[in-house]
């Protein structure tokens, strides 16, 4: 059995290579070459060539055919097209911002995602609404045109080894400098699925196992159990063995640890609901197992400091700013909040507790 992994060198690529390998197939990876991985073995093609436009992708793969394409990479739309005839199954790999309120919390009334959102929600309709997100929508409806019994997955964000864009850097790398305040958006509230490279390729490999099952669908993904930014931080800060105070900040001033919002403090909650019961998906690593392995990792391969990585992250890692905002910040509070007070009546829970039998009302008059 042949198998083309579109990809294959970015975080849930090994562990999709690897799963196909051990279930008996012999695999392909198609990228540009210009991310190799230790973790891709030695008996794994490598065809390099740009998997983003028609003419190379033609060229890189004329007279080739595959029993199951994995495609998590490039421009579905073209190798969807590329692909029609030459294989017998395609899964498709795109994203949750289709989402309509993703991207523009308030084209939704009330503002916001649903919590949880189900693979039925609204997405994008137009390109004025969001130009990506519907470039994104009108790629699912090319997949599911030109491959009627694809199975197209919705992905998180993916954390892991090899993440092109590491959020958990942010966090990594204060603590590894012995920051012992990090600011997090609004209470580090926010709610978003995230999916550990390992259990989002779980939830492929579920797919190519179960091919009648999968025909047709589309699966929202991600980790079972999700931790909010605030639990995230904390998790991360534990496993590397060190203390931290959070401290909230409005999100428009939460800088150094805003990537981890995903676009804002709205939740961004997928629901699994279809995974679990449409291909039995559990995960394979509980969260705080797979964000220790994460840190850990990353302290292992540290990104170049003030490199492409942390330039891709948008984080300038200025401890002194950061130190004067949350101080400034947490003044101002404090010089308010006599004024917060004045807001606030004194009052004691609503139910009545009598100290005497017969009586209408209690000691406090309820």
């Amino acid at each position: 059995m042949r198998a083309l992994v579109v990809g294959g060198t970015g975080p849930t690529g090994p562990f999709i290579v690897n799963g196909l390998r051990a279930r008996g197939y012999a695999v392909s990876i198609f990228h540009r070459g210009t991310h190799e991985i230790d973790e891709i073995p030695g008996d794994v093609e490598h065809i390099h060539s740009d998997p983003h436009f028609r003419e190379t992708i033609d060229a890189a793969l004329a007279g080739r055919d595959f029993e199951l394409v994995v495609a998590s990479y490039g421009r579905l739309r073209h190798l969807a097209d590329a692909l029609v005839g030459r294989t017998d199954r395609f899964v498709a790999v795109g994203g949750f911002s289709v989402y309509r309120g993703f991207f523009e919390p308030g084209a939704l009334v009330p503002g916001g995602l649903p919590v949880p959102v189900a693979e039925d929600a609204p997405l994008v309709e137009s390109e004025t609404e969001h130009r990506f997100a519907w470039l994104m929508v009108r790629t699912e409806q090319a997949v599911m045109s030109a491959h009627p019994r694809a199975t197209l997955f919705r992905y998180p964000y993916v954390y892991g080894p090899h993440q092109v864009v590491p959020r958990e850097w942010c966090v990594v790398r204060r603590l590894l400098d012995g920051r012992r305040r990090i600011a997090v958006p609004d209470g580090g509230l926010a709610l978003t699925t995230h999916g550990y490279a390992e259990n989002v390729a779980q939830a492929i490999l579920l797919a190519v196992d179960q091919p009648d099952a999968a025909a047709g669908q589309i699966f929202n993904c991600g980790d079972e159990r999700q931790l909010s930014i605030a639990q995230l931080v904390e998790t991360i800060a534990r496993a590397l063995g060190r203390e931290v105070e959070l401290v909230s900040l409005p999100h428009a001033l939460a800088e150094s640890t805003r990537a981890l919002a995903i676009g804002g403090s709205h939740h961004k909650l997928l629901d699994l609901d279809k995974l679990r019961r449409g291909l039995g998906y559990r995960d394979v690593v509980p969260v705080e197992e797979a964000l220790a392995r994460t840190a850990r990792w990353y302290v292992a391969h540290p990104p170049a400091r003030g490199g492409e990585t942390e330039q891709k992250l948008g984080d300038a890692f200025d401890y002194a700013a950061e130190d004067e905002l949350m101080d400034r910040y947490l003044a101002r509070v404090e010089e308010l909040r006599p004024l917060a007070e004045r807001s606030r009546l004194a009052t004691h829970h609503p139910y009545a507790h009598p100290t005497e039998a017969g009586l209408v009302r209690d000691h406090r008059n309820r």
